[in-house]
């Protein structure tokens, strides 16, 4: 399959072309100084039939790779740059569908780290658009200027997975995000793991077996009886 022209450098995860109709289909968003091949490599160990996409940044890290936002000298997230970031993926999300057999009933993303951050920022604040999220080692963006739409949250789910030890994003922030979760109508799967700033093989095992779930169920559902 041929790259589209989109708002984000993406890559494809091989597929096979002669399946008809449309894909669920896995948006995937890397962490600061990756870029779009980081998480492909999971794709292999992903159970559930998808049409998986991973996005590049926009914004080149000053160390290598590619970052979605910079940061303030307060630590906060740089508003300007996130927001950009924001639309570019709104945007990504409408020129995927136009290029590629993207269901858009059954979008999902997976983001690691900052990749999280982004997952959050777009499902929190379109959650019609987006079926299911992986948000794995990040936070969810409050002190920016997005509008979350708590109450709508009914038909995303989500996969929060954190590790007990990360010393880059602290386990606290992943119990942040469950407290918010908790707090609204949307279904979710709070997980902690003995592990630093990374996907293990005991998440990889979960987020993986939370995702076929999700669009098997999905899949169902939407077959004619």
């Amino acid at each position: 399959m041929r790259l589209a022209e989109t708002s984000l450098v993406h890559q494809l995860a091989p597929i096979n072309e002669t399946h008809a109709g449309l894909l669920p289909t896995l948006i995937l968003l890397h962490g600061r100084g990756a870029n779009e091949e980081d998480l492909l490599g999971l794709v292999p160990f992903l159970s559930a039939h998808m049409l998986c996409i991973a996005a590049r940044a926009p914004f080149e890290f000053s160390f290598g790779g590619y970052t979605w936002y910079e940061f303030r000298p307060s630590g906060s997230p740089d508003t300007g740059q996130l927001m950009k970031s924001y639309h570019l993926l709104l945007q990504f999300l409408d020129d995927i569908q136009k290029s590629y057999p993207v269901d858009p009933r059954q979008t999902y993303l997976l983001g690691f780290s900052m990749g999280a951050v982004m997952a959050y920022a777009l499902s929190l604040t379109k959650p019609g658009r987006i079926k299911g999220v992986v948000a794995h080692s990040g936070y969810i963006p409050e002190d920016t200027s997005l509008q979350f739409q708590w109450g709508g949250l009914q038909d995303t789910s989500f996969f929060v997975a954190h590790g007990v030890n990360d010393p880059v994003i602290p386990v606290e922030y992943g119990r942040k995000a469950k407290a918010l979760l908790e707090k609204t109508n949307a279904p979710f799967v709070y997980r902690e793991y003995p592990m630093q700033h990374q996907i293990s093989e005991d998440s990889l095992r979960d987020l993986n077996a939370w995702l076929l779930a999700h669009v098997k169920s999905a899949t169902d559902v939407a077959r004619p009886s």
